[in-house]
């Protein structure tokens, strides 16, 4: 079984696909935004660098990711799904050549539609845990408002506006294609079409792993 790298835009569905590929192959689900949050509040020697540069208002720079996940996985027993790093060709340099080394992987792009993007995200709505994630339209809770599994609330993320999507669509287009073709010319690429219902996409994603 490989590694999985997801690569696509906020809203495309890698946070649903990782829930349900953990299930079926027992991949760890590595979120970079989570780590940085978790390692913040383990207030750690990583953690407190970390919530001193994000409190400056600065980006946390491509090392002290790297240096992040390698405190945080085992790369010798478990297999993981990457998702939020690496976002450019810097990062994903960095990832092969300092995390991954001989491991194997793969890159799955995330192929979704701008506009039905930005309708899915405005239709999001996640547990007031961050744990589970809902649409209105095509994956809707049992009750409305309501959590399925942990019975928490549901709230809508306050980045989930169109013009906030638009504008995060752009930088992500702006940093991913060149990513996209590093992938490409390593032949370690796959493509996916997100717009497809979630379980079909799944089934795409496993029959690449199998």
């Amino acid at each position: 079984m490989k590694n999985v790298i997801f690569i696509g835009p906020p809203g495309a569905g890698k946070g649903t696909q990782a829930a349900k590929l953990d299930d079926m192959f027992s991949f760890c689900h590595v979120s970079t935004g989570d780590l940085l949050r978790g390692e913040i509040s383990k207030g750690s020697e990583l953690g407190t660098k970390i919530k001193t540069v994000m409190d400056s208002g600065n980006l946390v720079s491509d090392e002290l990711v790297a240096e992040l996940l390698k405190a945080n996985i085992d790369l010798s027993s478990k297999q993981y799904i990457f998702d939020g790093f690496p976002r450019n060709v810097s990062q994903a340099e960095i990832f092969q050549d300092e995390i991954m080394e001989e491991n194997e992987y793969l890159a799955v792009l995330f192929d979704v539609d701008t506009d039905k993007l930005v309708e899915r995200i405005v239709n999001r709505r996640v547990s007031s845990d961050g744990n589970h994630i809902y649409n209105l339209k095509t994956n809707p809770p049992k009750v409305a408002g309501v959590c399925d599994v942990t019975g928490l609330a549901l709230v809508q993320r306050k980045d989930d506006t169109e013009e906030v999507v638009r504008n995060r669509m752009e930088v992500y287009l702006k940093e991913t294609a060149p990513l996209v073709e590093y992938y490409k010319s390593k032949n370690k690429l796959k493509s996916v079409d997100a717009d497809l219902e979630i379980e079909a996409v799944t089934k795409q994603i496993a029959s690449f792993l199998q």
